[in-house]
């Protein structure tokens, strides 16, 4: 590495560093958005491209992230919502518990027959129907995943009458006397795709939760076949096992499996 290379590295690292103190230090918040390059190559004596190699490294370690077009820019990222799979609760309860305010866009619901991988996850016939209902997810205003959730028609008559908005979990509970007992899930790791990025306010390719979960009641009943999409910069996963020490006689209790695929 030339001395003028070692130079340019060390200008970045301490833009870094003094971006990290700011934030540190609350003089930077989360969602806050930085100024304009120029302004903060200024501020800091470096140059914009020194700046924009700070800021890189800053986006790829999660700290901040860059959107693009008109009321994009760079912008601290917010704290993570930590997703529990040792519990079955509605989105709004999840973020109400940690602090964040819900909010739900309804993209769509209708009623449709059920598809070949929704007949298999639910135990339908050809010809049964079901609910499909498509919406995003919002904490403090902002867009955390996008869930598209498939229920029994003929298990819950009326469902799309009923106010969408809020938890399905709680409303099913109140309504129908169904209450969620066993999930399973898968989970993938995606690049979000044009409209996934524009609809979750994310980068082309920014990294996904693919959560695809089937959902029993009480009862053993499959109530539900759900694809969800979280954003993987606002987004923590939290697994817990309980169980003795794995043995070649006693191979142990198995908690839940998490599955990350890269792509």
């Amino acid at each position: 590495m030339s001395e003028n290379e070692s130079d340019l590295g060390r200008a970045a690292q301490e833009a870094r560093t003094r971006i990290l103190s700011q934030i540190a230090n609350g003089q930077l918040r989360p969602g806050q958005k930085l100024g304009a390059e120029r302004d903060l190559a200024i501020e800091m004596q470096v140059s914009r491209s020194t700046l924009r190699q700070a800021l890189t490294v800053l986006e790829e370690t999660g700290v901040v992230r860059r959107l693009p077009g008109r009321g994009g820019g760079t912008f601290v990222s917010s704290e993570k919502i930590d997703r529990d799979l040792s519990q079955i609760v509605g989105v709004p309860s999840l973020l109400r518990g940690q602090g964040f305010t819900a909010g739900t866009r309804l993209i769509s619901a209708s009623v449709i027959p059920a598809d070949v991988k929704t007949q298999i996850a639910l135990g339908l016939m050809d010809g049964d129907h079901i609910f499909d209902v498509i919406r995003i997810r919002l904490a403090d205003s902002v867009p955390i995943s996008l869930e598209h959730a498939r229920f029994p028609a003929e298990m819950f008559p009326g469902l799309l009458e009923r106010p969408l908005g809020n938890s399905l979990y709680e409303l099913l509970s109140k309504h129908y006397e169904t209450t969620p007992d066993e999930a399973v899930e898968h989970i993938d790791l995606v690049n979000a795709s044009i409209d996934e990025a524009r609809i979750l306010e994310v980068s082309i390719g920014s990294p996904l939760l693919s959560v695809t979960r089937t959902t029993m009641d009480t009862r053993g009943r499959k109530i539900e076949y759900s694809h969800d999409l979280f954003r993987g910069d606002r987004t923590r996963i939290t697994v817990r096992t309980k169980g003795r020490p794995a043995t070649a006689e006693q191979p142990g209790q198995r908690g839940r499996t998490v599955e990350l695929k890269d792509i």
